[in-house]
């Protein structure tokens, strides 16, 4: 059985990573679509360069396109799923720390919300 991968939802109900994905060239989104696909199939068992871990069940997809390094952030959860939390194209070596606090944030938002659904 394949892995699924969701978009995170804001509580107004806005996808932001799937505004960012309408936001690419077409180029670069036929390239994280692939890779989407890899992850995917192959779960968590898809390592480096797909994927990489960034901090602690935040992990990222790694894609380089001619605009840069598209960078994706997601996280394993319940039901073998992945929930897409952030996109960026990097332009620094370094991950700029507010971009991994975003995804922290969405994170955090998300499980708070499925808990408040169990209860």
């Amino acid at each position: 059985m394949d892995w699924t991968v969701e978009f995170y939802r804001d509580p107004d109900g806005h996808e932001p990573v799937k505004s960012f994905f309408n936001s690419l060239p077409r180029s670069a989104r036929a390239k994280v679509v692939r890779t989407l696909a890899l992850l995917k199939e192959y779960g968590v068992l898809l390592k480096e360069p797909y994927t990489r871990q960034v901090k602690g069940k935040i992990r990222e997809l790694r894609i380089k396109d001619s605009q840069g390094n598209v960078r994706v952030f997601y996280f394993t959860h319940t039901g073998k799923r992945f929930i897409l939390l952030h996109g960026f194209v990097k332009k620094t070596e370094k991950t700029p720390v507010r971009e991994i606090e975003t995804a922290e944030r969405r994170m955090n938002d998300f499980l708070e919300r499925q808990e408040e659904v169990k209860t």
